[in-house]
């Protein structure tokens, strides 16, 4: 009997489990049911109370009058270009710095990885005057470049966290292994220790191709000219250039904003997942 009682309460508490994680899941879907939902209907259907959930007369019409009332198809390439180049730029970056951090020890190492994890903590606008001070001097405001830089210059202190926490997984005993064959720290580097921590490397690629991509704050910032905007700026540029709101349009370009990132994620998310639970394995 007692058995059969604790196999009940188990199942009832799974089934609670279930069910609270599926109203969690709707709640956190409605609202990117609602933009896809708007994102086809027409004008007269968008406003209607009370609202109907599935258009009763589905239209692209506003996925054809969103790229036609604004310069989306720039604003899409220039999006594309910074994202591709500062993810690049951040997997590089970021593994080289945890490689010397994992695999080269010296007598402050602990104390400037320490360090290193404090500049977490530190919000964005606390550098963000001396930064801009720093590329108006160099005169590269209005310019992709103060998107794409400072992704090549470490690449953040938790990607660098993650492939180090990953690269102490590994037994040194492949590098020594690799350097008594001939190799150099490099090629230990490119061919034993990057091939073994692809799980990491697709993680870190996902998170900044995706954070790079929604960045709306720092396009704001440093980009003043129309045809130079991302996606993210030019959604608010075009809202604001509109006497009336287009919701429509402003949904079906927010939606066609997500389908790239959605693609990618779904490809990777195995290996996301993956890297985001070894790299807390060994510390």
């Amino acid at each position: 009997m007692d058995n059969k009682l604790k196999n009940s309460e188990a199942k009832i508490r799974k089934i609670i489990t279930y069910v609270i994680l599926i109203i969690a899941a709707i709640v956190c879907l409605f609202p990117f049911f609602w933009m896809i939902s708007t994102s086809f209907k027409p004008m007269d259907e968008i406003y209607k109370m009370p609202p109907d959930w599935i258009p009763l007369h589905g239209t692209i019409s506003n996925f054809v009058e969103g790229l036609k009332g604004a310069n989306f198809g720039v604003y899409f390439k220039n999006t594309a270009i910074i994202s591709f180049l500062a993810t690049v730029g951040t997997v590089i970056s970021s593994s080289i710095v945890a490689y010397g951090f994992s695999r080269f020890k010296a007598k402050l190492s602990p104390v400037l990885f320490m360090v290193l994890l404090g500049t977490m903590m530190l919000p964005s606008q606390v550098t963000l005057i001396p930064q801009y001070l720093l590329f108006n001097k160099l005169g590269m405001i209005d310019t992709i470049w103060p998107l794409i830089i400072p992704s090549w210059l470490g690449g953040g202190a938790f990607n660098i966290f993650l492939f180090t926490q990953f690269f102490r997984t590994l037994p040194k005993e492949l590098d020594e292994a690799a350097m008594l064959d001939g190799a150099s720290s490099f090629k230990v580097f490119t061919k034993i220790l990057l091939p073994s921590v692809k799980p990491v490397m697709l993680a870190v690629l996902v998170m900044s191709l995706v954070y790079n991509w929604n960045d709306f704050f720092s396009p704001l910032i440093y980009l003043n000219s129309n045809e130079k905007f991302t996606v993210a700026v030019g959604l608010q540029f075009f809202k604001g250039s509109q006497g009336n709101v287009q919701v429509g349009q402003m949904m079906a370009m927010a939606l066609f904003s997500l389908i790239p990132v959605l693609i990618i994620f779904a490809i990777c998310q195995k290996y996301f997942i993956q890297g985001i639970k070894m790299s807390g394995l060994k510390g």
